[in-house]
This record gives C-alpha cells, structure tokens and sequence, in this order.
C-alpha cells in the first residue's frame, strides 16, 4: 500500500450495515469514530492507553478536526486506515494525520488532521504534557 507519508501506523476497517446512512454510503459520521479509533489503538501501542491516562490524570482531547471527504465507502468495503504524528509543541497540542484508503483499488476516501490538546483529567483544563506522554508519543513524530 502506498501512504501518503511514510511508516504509518495502520488498522483494519470493515464498513457494516449500521455505517450505512439513507444515501447508500457509510455515513460522514463514522468517519470520525474511525479516526478516534485509529488514534486510540496508536496511543496504546505507544503505552498511553486509557488506564495510563487516569493514573497520570491527564488526556489528550480533540480540539479540532479537518475533514476532506474525497470518495465513498460502501457495505462490506474493506478499508485501512493511517495515522501518523505531525506535529507537537512538547507542552500542551498535538497534531495527526490521518488517511482512509480502500486497498482493493487503491483509492484514498478520506484525508483528515486532528489538533489534541492536553488536559487534566480531574479539572476539564489545559495543563502540560507529562514525561510519559513526552517519552510515549515523541518516538512516533514524524521525523524524530
């Protein structure tokens, strides 16, 4: 498979029948559940899974998503996904970019980045990376 960029992390999608919408397609909104879950297994290969993130009571939340639609994906389409880390200030954001592609033809479906801040869990706040997640996420910037 050829990626936008190289050494992606990459999963696994199979669009269902509850991902289809009245137009025949998977819905606009599954997309972003697909991203969400690419993000996530990412994180926890990286050692920053969700039980990590309490003990550490900090998170990384979506503060912005960008979208591009380019084509659709239909039932039982089997899809892969790509993230990669972009960008970082090593304090409080996060980017990633994402990439949707349908291995059978080669298409890419979608394109997207995601802008994360860092918060704490136990206030809702913005507040500074810890070492962990310095030491869990910096490996995979692109370019380290």
């Amino acid at each position: 498979m050829s990626w936008d960029l190289a050494t992606p992390f990459v999963i696994d999608l199979r669009v269902s029948s509850e991902d289809i919408d009245g137009l025949g397609h998977a819905n606009n909104a599954v997309y972003v559940t697909w991203l969400e879950r690419c993000a996530w297994r990412h994180s926890q290969l990286l050692g920053l899974d969700l039980a990590e993130y309490r003990r550490l009571d900090r998170a990384m939340a979506v503060v912005r998503h960008e979208i591009d639609y380019l084509a659709a994906a239909y039932e039982d389409d089997e899809l892969q996904l790509a993230t990669w880390i972009i960008d970082w200030d090593q304090r409080l954001r996060m980017t990633r970019r994402f990439q949707l592609k349908r291995p059978r033809d080669g298409v890419t479906l979608l394109r997207a980045q995601t802008t994360f801040a860092c918060i704490e869990l136990s206030s809702g706040k913005p507040r500074r990376m810890p070492a962990e997640f310095l030491d869990g996420y910096g490996p995979a910037l692109i370019g380290a």
